[in-house]
């Protein structure tokens, strides 16, 4: 038997689960072992139980400051590239 609470599972994913638990069963499995199958298959196709959200909110991205943004391009824009010429041996 399948261990745990399925009820943080969608309707979906228990109607999946269902439906190839049947299955399992008609091609012979016995019956925890087409539950596990069932359950097993679900969490690999689907990503598992969905947890529920908690009312935190997500940690906000900090923007970069202009002084580094203009920094760093006064150091691109500094950096040219010199071709230098190789003397010719003759």
């Amino acid at each position: 038997m399948a261990r745990g609470s399925k009820a943080s599972y969608s309707k979906k994913q228990q109607r999946m689960a269902s439906h190839i638990e049947e299955s399992e069963k008609k091609s012979g499995a016995k019956t925890e072992d087409a539950e596990r199958i069932a359950w097993a298959t679900v969490n690999k196709q689907t990503g598992g139980a969905k947890k529920k959200k908690t009312g935190k909110k997500k940690a906000s991205k900090k923007k970069t400051s202009k002084k580094t943004t203009k920094k760093t391009s006064k150091k691109k824009a500094g950096k040219k590239k010199t071709s230098k010429k190789k003397a010719s041996k003759k």
